[in-house]
Parts: structure tokens; sequence; C-alpha cells
């Protein structure tokens, strides 16, 4: 080495660095790159920059050390990372190395991500380091490492409804738990934004719901009368509150259902009385949903309990309805209604809420005693007890109906009918007789129908020693019959007693059938009182009541009725219960069936029905082939509106004021009363004003005035009739009202009498009423202190339901000892002795007579006397010739023409005058029957004519005397054609 020059010694040198910096450079780049393995990041649609977890960075142990300073850092590459590389087709990141020294780098988003169309990435991505060679060999890379991209979602979209418009059907009456579903989606990928949270119906008022998933369901049942569709809006809301871009229509179509039922039928039927029937069910028909039945049943229901006692009858007093159903003899009502003959039943209650029913309440307080002689019932001949009753609940205590007790002394019951816990007894004691042995004495009923507070009707037929009972038209047999001995012999008189029975309360013997029992309140002689009501209560002696009979008195003057089409009449078989209230339909056949149906009917006979509501009820039962009831149709409910009926106005008119002689009122026939009575009912209706063309003055101002208009008279019964004595009461002893027994008998009525009057009784004519009533006579055979005598007469109908005017009558009375006051005022003061034609009634409206108010001829003065004394002797003296001849001319008159103008008594040599016209008893059979034929050719004509007749006369000063009038009536003038001056 020594040998060596300098120049030597450096090349030396320099080739050992040489080879030391190679061998240096060869160690430096001898590592590759490191990166994680996984990376997970996540990036916002509206951003690029990803957040990496864990960080980008990538590590190169050729890299010199950091802050090492012993060691020299040489400038060199190998240690860098120059990138990284991301592998994959239309990859949208990139990787950017942020520092190579560190190995930093961010992976950035190349364009805008859509999260709706990938909202995840997976990509690959590899590491470099900066150590290249000059062929490039010596660069490293690492590992490739896995990264996720997660693309984080924005909410840019609003909920967008599925469709267009919903739609749906559902069946009325029906509560769904859904009807259908809307379906709103987001568009937006997250699954915040893209969840739909909430929906809501924007309609208001709607009996819908709708839940969070979209399910609409009804709130309510859904009627298709009530709405045929329904449209809803529907919006939607996203869980980031974005509300639906367009809201949805919704659509819910309500379906009648096909429910089994009576169709066509209404509620409401009006019924107008007098129209005959009327159809119930004109459109009726029955729907059974396209069911296969085999069989059908109906039954149709009529309730009239609330009417009268248990439907419309007719309201006659019972004994008339007896003789109107065939009962005519041997008729005892014990019931009647109030008048001045049949008083015992004065003071009872009544029950007025029942169209002229004549119904009494009985409170348990009350009871009436019959008098003596009403009724004489022999108890070994057949006898018929009946009567309506309404009772309930039943009590303990014995309630009697009716009871024959002995009325003094003893407490023996010789019969009774009374009512014990729902059973009805009747209690026969045998009148004492030979043999005491024992005899059937009580009959036991045991009945529903005595304490079921309705009206029924019993009849109790006995014919010892058997009783039978009719209830509502059924026969009872009696379950128990008990027997007793018969009563003793006494000579006690006996007591009938209605609603309880008649006992002493000092004592009792061993034959009474209970203790007495105290009252309060009431008699203390009476006991065992009746709770309830009852009417029409008869008994029949002698005669027994035969069913046909008891079917007239019970059945109804309303009802049901059907006339079957003849083509449905052998496949529809139709029964009606005993009063027509009720009927059943039975059929197959579906058509058919409906026919009958509506041929069904209601019907009301009576000319005067009870107005109000009727109650409907159609039950029905439908059968399948397999014999069960597969349709269940529901009962169908109205009622029948009964419209008031046009009263009737029944008017009496005719003569109210005359006179007649002494004489007369003490002859054997008396004086007629009515001569020329007569009874009209006419009806009227009132119509608005302005109706008429002829109006009122002033009706076109007021539109709620209204006129009368009169219609056309009706023909109508009456059932009583009576006459009154106003002011003191008749004397028996020198006056009383006679009608001929025999005239009664023959237009069936009857007449009770008493010192107030008398009263005629039976449903009979309006005509045969006049013909009795112009018959009834009034006699008087002490008239020396009479000077006149008022009467009063009142008829009605329907026990007096209608109840005529009251039509008032004076009789004056002619004393011959003084007729030159009657003689005076007749040539002095003729204004005083106009016709007199009809009773002060109020007829206005009414087209039947013009009538005139009546005359009255007034009371002589003393200064009159005088003057008329004076002036009646000067009549004697100068005419007595000519009045007697003038006497025989007014008789032949009489009979030619059936008028009468004045009465001459020429037994002592005075003028009788008759200043009224009347009938003559004297007439002759060929008059009355002129007169009839006269009466039935033109009475409203002659009516009409005589009082037009009488004005012309008054205002003429006088026609011929000879001239006859079209009435029956005439004018009272003074022929003075004979008399000098």
């Amino acid at each position: 080495m020594r040998f060596l020059g300098n120049k030597q010694l450096a090349s030396a040198v320099g080739l050992v660095l040489g080879l030391l910096c190679a061998v240096k450079a060869a160690k430096v780049n001898k590592h590759k790159p490191w990166i994680e393995t996984t990376y997970h990041g996540i990036v916002t649609e509206n951003d690029d920059k990803v957040l990496l977890d864990p960080p980008l960075i990538a590590l190169d142990k050729d890299a010199p050390l950091r802050y090492a300073e012993s060691f020299e850092v040489t400038l060199t590459k190998e240690g860098e990372i120059c990138g990284f590389r991301i592998h994959g087709q239309n990859v949208p990141f990139e990787a950017v190395v942020l520092d190579k020294s560190t190995g930093e780098g961010v992976i950035r988003a190349k364009d805008k991500l859509d999260c709706e169309l990938q909202k995840e990435h997976t990509l690959t991505i590899q590491a470099y380091d900066c150590g290249e060679g000059p062929d490039g060999a010596n660069m490293k890379k690492s590992h490739k490492a896995t990264v996720h991209i997660q693309v984080n979602d924005i909410n840019e979209y609003s909920p967008v409804f599925k469709e267009k418009t919903y739609k749906a059907t559902v069946l009325e009456g029906k509560k769904y738990d859904s009807i259908l579903k809307v379906e709103a989606v987001d568009a937006d990928c997250s699954f915040q934004f893209s969840q739909i949270c909430n929906y809501e119906i924007v309609t208001p008022d709607v009996p819908f719901t709708i839940d969070k998933d979209g399910f609409i369901k009804n709130t309510e049942k859904l009627s298709y009368g009530k709405e045929h569709m329904y449209k809803l809006t529907v919006t939607a809301y996203d869980c980031g509150k974005n509300r639906a871009s367009e809201d949805v229509l919704v659509k819910i179509s309500i379906k009648p259902t096909c429910k089994p039922s009576w169709q066509g039928f209404n509620k409401r039927i009006e019924y107008e009385p007098g129209t005959g029937s009327l159809a119930l069910f004109p459109s009726m028909h029955l729907e059974t949903c396209d069911e296969p039945v085999s069989s059908i049943r109906a039954s149709v229901e009529l309730e009239t309990n609330h009417i009268g006692k248990g439907c419309d009858r007719d309201t006659y007093s019972e004994k008339s309805l007896h003789k109107l159903c065939g009962a005519s003899s041997g008729t005892v009502d014990l019931l009647p209604a109030p008048s001045s003959s049949t008083n015992w039943t004065i003071g009872l209650p009544t029950d007025n809420g029942h169209d002229s029913d004549q119904v009494f309440e009985f409170n348990g307080t009350q009871a009436i005693k019959v008098p003596e002689g009403v009724v004489s019932t022999n108890l070994k001949e057949p006898f018929t007890i009946s009567v309506w009753m309404r009772h309930g609940p039943g009590a303990h205590e014995k309630e009697t109906i009716l009871c024959k007790s002995d009325k003094t002394d003893m407490n023996r019951h010789h019969y009774s009918l009374y009512v014990h816990n729902c059973r009805l007894i009747f209690l026969l004691r045998q009148d004492p007789s030979e043999a005491e042995t024992y005899k059937p004495a009580e009959f036991h009923w045991k009945l529903d129908q005595v304490c079921d507070k309705e009206w029924h009707h019993y009849v109790l037929n006995v014919e010892f020693p058997t009783a039978s009972l009719f209830v509502d038209g059924t026969t009872f047999e009696p379950f128990l019959v008990t027997e007793d001995y018969p009563l003793h012999a006494t000579k006690i008189e006996t007591q009938l007693t209605i609603g309880a029975c008649w006992q002493e309360n000092s004592g009792h013997d061993n034959e009474t059938e209970t203790a007495p029992e105290p009252t309060s309140g009431g008699n203390a002689r009476m006991a065992q009182f009746f709770r309830g009501n009852l009417a029409g209560l008869i008994i029949r002696s002698g005669k027994l009541e035969n069913k046909k009979v008891i079917d007239c008195l019970y059945t109804c003057k309303e009802g049901l009725d059907v006339q079957l089409p003849e083509e449905v009449a052998s496949s529809v078989k139709v029964e009606f219960n005993p009063n027509q209230s009720s009927l059943t339909v039975e059929g197959e056949d579906i058509d058919a069936f409906d026919k009958v149906m509506q041929h069904i009917s209601y019907l009301n006979s009576r000319q005067f029905p009870t107005p109000g509501i009727r109650h409907l009820r159609v039950s029905t039962t439908v059968k399948c082939y397999n014999e069960d009831a597969c349709v269940s149709v529901p009962d169908a409910e109205g009622y029948v509106m009964v419209l008031q009926p046009e009263e009737p106005k029944i008017s009496l008119s005719g003569i109210d004021h005359f006179a007649r002689s002494a004489a007369e009122f003490e002859s054997q026939e008396g004086v007629t009363l009515f001569p020329e009575l007569r009874i009209v009912s006419t009806i009227t209706r009132e119509v608005e004003a302005d109706a008429e063309p002829e109006a009122a003055d002033g009706a076109d101002d007021d539109p709620t005035v209204q006129e009368t208009v009169v219609s056309e008279e009706i023909m109508h019964n009456l059932d009583t009739c009576e006459v009154s004595v106003m002011g003191e009461e008749l004397d028996g002893e020198h006056e009383s009202l006679e009608v001929d027994p025999s005239q009664l008998q023959q237009h069936a009525l009857e007449m009770s009498s008493s010192n107030l009057g008398l009263v005629i009784t039976g449903v009979n004519t309006m005509a045969n009423y006049e013909q009795v009533l112009h018959l009834i006579r009034y006699k008087n055979w002490h008239t020396e202190a009479l000077f006149d005598r008022k009467f009063k007469l009142v008829c009605s109908e329907l026990n007096g339901r209608y109840i005529s005017n009251e039509f008032k009558v004076e009789v004056n009375v002619i004393h011959t000892a003084v007729p030159v006051e009657h003689a005076n005022n007749a040539m002095v003061q003729p204004n005083f002795i106009n016709p007199v034609h009809h009773a002060s009634v109020d007829l206005s409206g009414h087209n039947l007579m013009n009538t005139h108010q009546a005359s009255v001829v007034p009371s002589a003065a003393t200064i009159v006397i005088v003057v008329c004394v004076s002036f009646l002797v000067f009549m004697i003296v100068l005419g007595v010739f000519r009045i007697r001849a003038a006497h025989q001319r007014t008789m032949r008159d009489q009979e030619n023409c059936k008028e009468n103008e004045m009465d001459w008594d020429d037994s002592a040599l005075t003028i009788t005058v008759n200043p009224m016209e009347t009938y003559e008893d004297q007439h002759s059979s060929e008059e009355e029957e002129e007169e009839e034929e006269e009466s039935e050719d033109g009475e409203e004509e002659d009516d009409i004519t005589s009082a037009e007749s009488e004005t012309s006369e008054d205002e003429e000063g006088g026609e011929p005397e000879d001239q006859q009038g079209a009435s029956r009536q005439q004018q009272l003038e003074w022929d003075d054609s004979t008399l000098t001056y």
C-alpha cells in the first residue's frame, strides 16, 4: 500500500465508497408499504369526502426513522408513499395522497353520489411507494385492502302513492276491520327517510279512520239510504315529516245489503170513515235474498186494546145491543146511563176517556144498590148474566161484581158473582125446598183474563144445576163445583147490589160466606168491594143467551179482512181469530204469498168510528228445505190512523109555542106536545173562504177566515129521546105524560117515566122516533090554576156521543071562564098571533127551512081585560049566529086542508081562540094517511114554501082565508066577514 500513489489511493477510496452506497441503496426499498386490511367509510349524498375508519395511512419500513439524530437521512424516494390505487371498473371514488412522507391519504367521490342508485360501495385499494429504478422494477406496492363505503341519505324525496285513486265497495250495516289499504312510497334510500310513518284522512267528518299502515276502516255502520258513496282525501308522511307531494282520492261505495224483510210497506195508513175496506199492504212483497225457501208463515195483528172495551164497537146501551143481537125479551140493564128514570148510577165514577162507552169505575170504596122491582129473577128458571169487566191484578180479598143478599137481620148471599185470587166465582144458593140435600152452590173458573187488566166480555148461562161461562165468545167449563144446603125459609127481603155485597155489620150466621168487613169512607153495610171497571151488566131472565147472540155482543165493528184472488186461493191458507183482529197466512210460493198479503184490508163498519191509532204488526217465519228457519225476517210495524169522522148535527124543530083550551087538557086524549116535530141530521164541513167565489166580505183580507158549507142530510139511528118537565115536577095526582104502549112496541122502543118526565130508549131510525114523539100527550085534569107548562126534548145517538139541541115547547091553557082576554087579543093585537113553526135551534148554514122566532101570547093586563070583556059582549049580541056559521065553516076547512085556526066552545056562548097551529086529536084515519103521504112527497119543499108564504102574507096584509099554503101550518086570522059594526 506504501508503493501506491496518491492518485491511486483516491481511486480506491471512491470505489469502496461506491460499493458501500450501492449496498446501502439496495437495502432502502426493501419493504412494501403497509395499510389496513379493511376500511369502512361514510359519505353523504351532497358531499365527496369519505370519512374512513380507520383513517387511510400507508406505512413503509424503508422510510427513515424520523427524529433519529444519529442517523443522517438521505433524501431518497424508497421510503415515501407515492400513491394509492383503487381497483375496479367505474368506481366513483379516487384515492389521493395527502402527505407522501407520512403516507396519509383520503378517498373522494369523483362525481355526485346518489344513494337511491347505490347506497353502498365496496372497493379494493393498494398503496405504492416511490422506490422506482430505471426500469421501475424497484417500486413496491402494498397488499390489497377492502374498503366499504356507505352513502348517507338526505331527505330529498316526498312520499308518493302507488295508485292515483283507490276504490272499495262495502255492504251497509256492517263494521269492517279493514276496508282497503292505501300505500305510499318514498324514493329516499335510507330507512329513516324512505319509511312512511303516518297516513291521514284529510276529509273532515267522515265515518272512517286510517292507521299508520294505511288500512282504512269504518267507525260506524254505514247506511245506503244515508249515503251511496263516500269520497275521502288521504295523505302520507315519511319519518322525516315530509308530506306526500300529492294527496290521493279514495272512493268507498255503499252497497245495500240484501236483508230478508218486507218491502214496500207504509208505516202510516190513513183510513177515512165510511169508505169501506182499505188495503193495508197494496205494494208489499217479501224479500228473501234468493234463498230457496220451502214455506212461509206470516201473522198480521191489529192492536186495538186501547179503543173502548178492546176494540171499536157500537156504543149503544147494552140493552139496545142485546136487542140488536137478537135478545129482545127479558133483558134488564143494571148499569144504565144516568137519567131521570134510571138514577141509581148517578154519582158513580165513569171512565170518560173512551168514546161514549158507558164504563163505570169501582175503586174499592163505592158500590150501588139496584132499586126494588128492577130485577125479578126466579132462580128456578134459566137466566143469563153478562158483563164487561177489566180487573187486575188479583187480590186476596173477595171482590163482588153482583150480589143479592138479605136486606136485614141476616147476611145470607142468595147469589153473587165475584172475583177471588184471579178466579171468577158464581154463588147460587137454592131456595128452601122439601129435600134438604146438597146441591151445587159454587162454580169456580180459574182464568188469566180475570187479572190481566184488559177488557173481556163474560156471559154466564145458568140453568140449574149447571152454569156455563163464555169469555170473549169462548166456552170455559168450571174446574171446581162445590155443593151446599138450600137456604132456610125466611121472610127477609133481599137487596141487589153492584160493586160490593150488602150485609149487616153486627154479626153473621153460619151461612155467611165471610165475616163482615169494616169499611172506610163508604156505607158501613157494604163489604167485599170491587176494584176495577164494569160496563154493560145485564140480567136476562127466563132464557139463555145462545152462541150467536154472544158472538154478536163481542164481535168488533173493526177488523182485518182479505179477499183471496182466485189464482192463489188454493195455494195459500188464511185463518182468522174470532174477532178478526189477527190472521195468519201460510203458503209455499212467494209470489202467491205476496198477492194474498196485498189483498189484506182494514174494515170499520161503524158509521162514526172512534178516531185514533190502531197499531199493526206483521210477524214472519220462513223455512228452507231442511225445515230450519234459514231466513230471519224482522217484524214489520206500522199503524192505521182512523181519521176523525164528520160529526152529525142532530136538529129538532117544530112548533115551540101553542095554546089549547082547558077542556083539551082534561080530555081523555090530552094535548099533543110535538105535533109537527121534525128530526134532521146534517154534516157540515169547513173550507177556506177563498175556495168559494162568493166569499163573505172581508174574507180576502184574512186568509184564516173559514165558512161553513152545508152538506146533504144523513140518516142514522137514535137511541134515546128524553122529555123533561121544566119548572115544577109533574104532580101525579092530576097530570101525566103518556104514550100509546102499542105504538112503542110496534117500533121496538121502550119507555120509562117519572115525575121529571119520560125517556124513550132503543136503537131506531129518526123517522120512527119522530112518529113516536108525535104521539106524546100531556094530560092535566085540574087546570084551574094552570096557565102554561114548559117541556124540553133532547135526543141522542150512541149513548150520548152525539146530542141534539134542546127543543123547548111551551103550552098555554085557554080558560073558558075568561074568553074575552084571548078573543080581544086575537083581534086587537094580531101581531102576537104570528104563526110559529120551528124551535129556536141554530140552523145557520142549513138549507132546510127558514125559521121564525115564535111569538109569545102576552099576559093580559087589567085594563085590557076590561076592554076585551066589553068588546066580547058586543060581539055576542051582534054576531052569535054568524059566529056559529063561521065556526062550522072553519071545521070544514080543517077537514080539507088539515089546518086549525081556532076552536069555539059554544056550550057557554064563548069564543075559544087557538092562536097557534097544531094537529087536532080528532083527525080521522083518512086524514092521517093523507098527512103521511104529503110528508113523504114534499116535506122539505113544503117547509120552505110555508116559510116563504107566511112572509108574503105578512107583507101583503093577508090572503083570503081559503087560500092554502104548502105548509102544514097556518096563520091565525080573524074572520070578520059576518060581523056588523
